[in-house]
């Protein structure tokens, strides 16, 4: 029995005198893809950010890669893509070749001073995410999804073991969302990398992932995709009140994208 990636065991959280998260259990084995939903305000960036060390755990434990948290240190195994950076300053003269070789934990001087194998990091990250065409473009001249996918190459650079997404396609073009998706899938299934995503787009992206948690300050439902799949109307409901049609798997309709702009918490 392998090692799990993420234990999340007892976990419970407030802000100040408001409960965010109750009584949290999850496991994340390496290969999972995994992806959280669940309304505003359900917990979601908290629980991320006690996965990060961002907050510090009140009450429960949480283990990464068998280790407690506090005393983790393999951070390059874990690769982080905040909400797009909207706040981005697309006037920022870098090329995409410089956004993702900024990942690289050492700390390098001058670009023109990365070893050869550095260099070839860099690229491969870069291709992963079919950008490779655009690596000498500046990263402003590109379309949201586009820096979304720099982004997630920036983060890669390291070879982390495991991804955690953040509603990666805020700012995606419709029309671009599902091959983004199959570019996750890919990272998920020919590199072995472990995801974690907070998403909307479960409806989406059901054909992708391994395992739906649906997260409404305690965890209402874990399970793989089909579990989740079979789950009934009223099921749905009771997790997620007025938001059901979220979760219908239909590749169609792309009406849920105006729910939770925000990252909530």
């Amino acid at each position: 029995m392998t090692q799990p990636i993420i234990e999340i065991n007892h976990v419970s959280y407030r802000y100040e005198k408001e409960n965010v998260l109750e009584d949290i259990n999850l496991t994340i084995n390496s290969g999972d893809f995994l992806g959280i939903v669940g309304p505003n305000g359900s917990g979601k960036s908290t629980l991320l950010k006690l996965i990060l060390n961002l907050l510090k755990v009140q009450k429960g434990s949480i283990k990464l890669f068998g280790q407690e948290i506090s005393r983790f240190k393999d951070w390059q195994n874990i690769g982080f893509v905040s909400q797009k950076a909207n706040s981005f300053n697309t006037g920022f003269p870098a090329t995409v070749f410089e956004v993702v070789s900024s990942g690289l934990t050492k700390k390098l001087g001058l670009f023109k001073f990365m070893s050869k194998a550095d260099q070839a990091t860099v690229l491969h990250a870069i291709e992963s995410v079919g950008m490779h065409e655009f690596a000498g473009r500046n990263i402003g001249e590109l379309s949201g999804g586009q820096q979304q996918r720099v982004f997630i190459a920036r983060a890669l650079v390291s070879e982390p073991k495991l991804l955690i997404l953040d509603e990666p396609t805020v700012g995606v073009d419709v029309k671009n969302v599902q091959s983004f998706y199959e570019m996750l899938d890919d990272l998920n299934k020919k590199l072995g990398i472990t995801l974690l995503l907070v998403t909307h787009d479960i409806g989406t992206i059901s054909d992708k992932v391994t395992h739906v948690a649906c997260l409404n300050k305690n965890l209402h439902f874990h399970g793989n995709t089909a579990e989740f799949e079979s789950l009934n109307i009223n099921e749905m409901s009771e997790i997620y009140g007025h938001d059901v049609h979220v979760l219908t798997h239909n590749h169609d309709h792309h009406d849920h994208h105006h729910h939770d702009k925000g990252a909530g918490r």
